[in-house]
């Protein structure tokens, strides 16, 4: 009996000596994710090596959007080999001016086949409500200057205006990808 008495004892204290973690339900357990560049994810001048054809740094589009804006991308490289890039970014680091910055990342990235300079990107941010088409040299007498700025003031910005990221998007893509063909 004194024996059954000392192992419930034991038992009774070993459960009590493993007190299971309390969880301090103050704080609040998700936080929005923060996309920030590291050293790894920068080149030398400042500039994000872009991984896909759509770079959310400024996480403006849900999973379906980004989904949807990948293939129409990537439906029109399969048809022409021309490639676009869409880039959201929240900061343009060192630089000044953000139409630079966007030639530059483009360039950087080499967007477009080289010989061809069939390559369109277009940098947008909602923090800093700065849009730029960049193309290249091989496409500039088909989406000139003027169209690229027609398409940015009638088509992505008032939907912009409106709060409608991705419309605006989706309609300036398909618009520039038709003048394109």
């Amino acid at each position: 009996m004194k024996f059954i008495f000392k192992i419930i004892l034991l038992a009774f204290l070993t459960i009590s000596g493993c007190k299971p973690k309390q969880i301090d339900k103050t704080k609040p357990r998700l936080e929005t994710p923060q996309v920030e560049f590291t050293q790894f994810d920068l080149g030398e001048s400042d500039l994000p090596k872009l991984k896909r054809e759509v770079n959310d740094y400024e996480l403006i589009f849900t999973p379906e959007q980004l989904e949807k804006l990948t293939s129409i991308i990537r439906e029109f490289q399969k048809e022409t080999t021309n490639q676009i890039a869409l880039v959201s970014i929240d900061s343009i680091g060192k630089y000044t001016d953000f139409d630079q910055f966007a030639i530059d990342l483009s360039n950087y990235n080499e967007v477009g086949i080289k010989g061809k300079d069939n390559g369109l990107t277009i940098v947008f941010s909602k923090k800093l409500r700065k849009l730029r088409i960049s193309t290249g040299y091989g496409i500039e007498k088909i989406l000139t200057d003027e169209i690229c700025k027609k398409v940015i003031d009638e088509t992505i910005i008032p939907e912009f205006k409106n709060g409608e990221y991705y419309n605006g998007i989706e309609k300036g893509i398909t618009e520039l990808i038709a003048k394109w063909k």
